[in-house]
């Protein structure tokens, strides 16, 4: 007798969640959108696909440029005067964590894979102090145009990603990658051009 309940009750149930679907995404979506307008300092553009939260952290100097794709988990920070620009069509999945302390940048149309972590500073070691307490150097991070970049990927300060260039799965990237170039390990090497 149960079991017939819970399948007659069931069905209707499900077929109502189905055609909500669609507007529960959406509801999503603007939920997301406008939390995350609320976070930055400078406005969202309307453009922007947000599908789920984002957080943000320090000083909240964040651009975005029109029509980017924003994955739930995103860790979005910056501090002191350092500014993430994002520009138009970039794509930034799900998990990833971009920190700047001196500046990151990323191109139009760049594709950024789940759970990469693009920070441009380092922690200092101190005798005199914890390492917590001992402060950072940074250098800037620049991301070209249409650049695809792995899931799992770390990109460190300093580095220059050039236009059209692909970083494999998990890379480590620790110096500049020319236009063009496929690269991948720990730590990215060149295995071809595109």
């Amino acid at each position: 007798m149960k079991r017939n309940l819970k399948s007659v009750l069931s069905l209707p149930l499900a077929s109502a969640l189905r055609a909500s679907r669609a507007l529960r995404r959406n509801l999503t979506r603007l939920y997301a959108h406008a939390s995350l307008t609320a976070d930055l300092a400078a406005p969202l553009p309307a453009s922007a696909v947000v599908e789920g939260k984002a957080y943000v952290y320090g000083t909240r100097n964040i651009r975005f440029g029109e029509n980017v794709l924003l994955y739930p988990g995103l860790h979005l920070e910056t501090q002191e005067s350092a500014a993430i620009d994002i520009g138009n069509g970039v794509v930034i999945s799900r998990g990833a964590h971009i920190v700047a302390m001196a500046g990151v940048s990323i191109g139009d149309g760049s594709m950024i894979g789940e759970y990469s972590s693009i920070r441009d500073a380092n922690h200092q070691r101190s005798d005199e102090r914890s390492i917590r307490e001992s402060g950072h150097t940074a250098k800037p991070i620049f991301i070209g145009k249409e650049v695809w970049i792995g899931r799992g990927v770390t990109v460190l300060g300093g580095v220059t990603i050039g236009d059209r260039a692909t970083v494999g799965a998990n890379a480590v990237v620790t110096r500049n990658v020319e236009p063009g170039a496929i690269v991948a390990g720990v730590p990215a090497v060149p295995l071809r051009r595109t």
